[in-house]
């Protein structure tokens, strides 16, 4: 048989079969007493109907343990080693601060930021992010700020960067009290080593060094080179670490060096944001150590996506210093209140209305 006469067969039997097919569909539309195209739209609703149902039962069947499998794996901490136990930070707000009542009804996320050196908390920093106005305050604590504990009586104790102690939480409690019972959500322990990764995966981070930073200590393991020109520069994360870590050189001694890292940590932010927060938190999960889960670190990065530099506002804590040995620089209750009323939009009535309440 030649190939038309294949082809003129097979369209002869599939007029056939659908010649077939519609004059089942009109005894089964007759029977009902229905039209042909009233008994067809009626078939292609019932037919709608099943997949619907079929494709509901299917979701619910198989996706659900999917879905709750995901949501597990959400809850996940990205940064623990295998073993390890997670800190779980009380992030039940104290009744005795005197805003009690802000704090619990605010929506912002407050991260605790640790860079640790021998123990010792070298640097603090609490970034507080509002995801409804889209902004970021930063607070730096310094690192002599004077925090008294019971049981803890040598001079140098009673700094708060003392209170580290291998634990997260003991600093985390520290700065929440001197805060006045601010709640502190997440934490991060950052390293020299674990700066150094994150800003090299950013591509460095574009700083003005005023000027020339020279500075050596060949008994610190390894030895500390710091040598840094000034001028506008992109620091790599090699010389960003020398950047922080320099402190000889300032007027206002460790408060100039605590108002320099803070221009970094903003240029810092800056260029991740840019670079895609999301990009540079994949190498964090690497490196840091923090409480931060994955649905977390999505939905801040998510929510940080548009952050400006002009969104972000640092605060040094309100203190008195102490001219003497060891230096301590005492906090300012007064202005930190000030500063938590700027920081949280508290009128002034509402702050000292909260205050009362909590103290009655």
């Amino acid at each position: 048989m030649r190939p038309s006469e294949k082809k003129a067969l097979k369209r002869e039997k599939k007029l056939r079969k659908l010649a077939i097919q519609e004059l089942r569909e009109k005894k089964k539309a007759e029977k009902k007493g229905l039209t042909l195209e009233q008994w067809r739209a009626k078939k292609k609703n019932g037919s709608f109907l099943r997949t619907f149902i079929i494709a509901f039962i299917t979701f619910t069947v198989i996706l659900t343990p999917f879905s709750m499998f995901l949501d597990q794996f959400l809850e996940t901490n990205p940064f623990l080693e295998e073993g390890e136990e997670e800190v779980a930070f009380d992030v039940m707000v104290d009744p005795k601060s005197p805003f009690f009542r802000e704090f619990s009804d605010s929506k912002r996320v407050n991260i605790l930021i640790m860079g640790v050196n021998s123990g010792l908390t070298d640097t603090i920093m609490l970034g507080s992010f509002d995801p409804e106005a889209k902004h970021l305050d930063i607070i730096s604590v310094p690192r002599d700020t004077y925090y008294s504990r019971k049981g803890y009586n040598g001079e140098a104790e009673k700094k708060i960067n003392a209170a580290f102690r291998g634990d997260p939480a003991n600093t985390a409690e520290a700065v929440s009290d001197v805060l006045l019972g601010i709640p502190i959500n997440y934490y991060a322990v950052i390293e020299y080593d674990d700066i150094e990764k994150i800003v090299d995966e950013m591509g460095g981070v574009p700083m003005y060094i005023e000027k020339d930073m020279n500075y050596e200590d060949p008994r610190d393991t390894p030895p500390l080179r710091i040598h840094l020109k000034a001028g506008q520069q992109t620091l790599s994360g090699e010389d960003s670490v020398k950047f922080l870590r320099y402190r000889k050189g300032y007027a206002e001694g460790d408060i100039g060096r605590v108002k320099a890292q803070q221009v970094w940590v903003k240029n810092a932010l800056s260029q991740a944001i840019d670079h895609g927060i999301l990009k540079v938190a994949k190498v964090a999960f690497k490196e840091v150590d923090s409480n931060v889960n994955y649905k977390a670190m999505i939905s801040l990065g998510t929510k940080a996506i548009g952050l400006k530099s002009d969104d972000i506002t640092t605060y040094m804590l309100p203190f008195t210093p102490d001219p003497n040995p060891p230096f301590y620089v005492y906090p300012d209750t007064d202005e930190i209140e000030d500063m938590i009323r700027t920081i949280y939009s508290i009128k002034a009535d509402e702050g000292t209305e909260g205050a009362g309440d909590a103290r009655e």
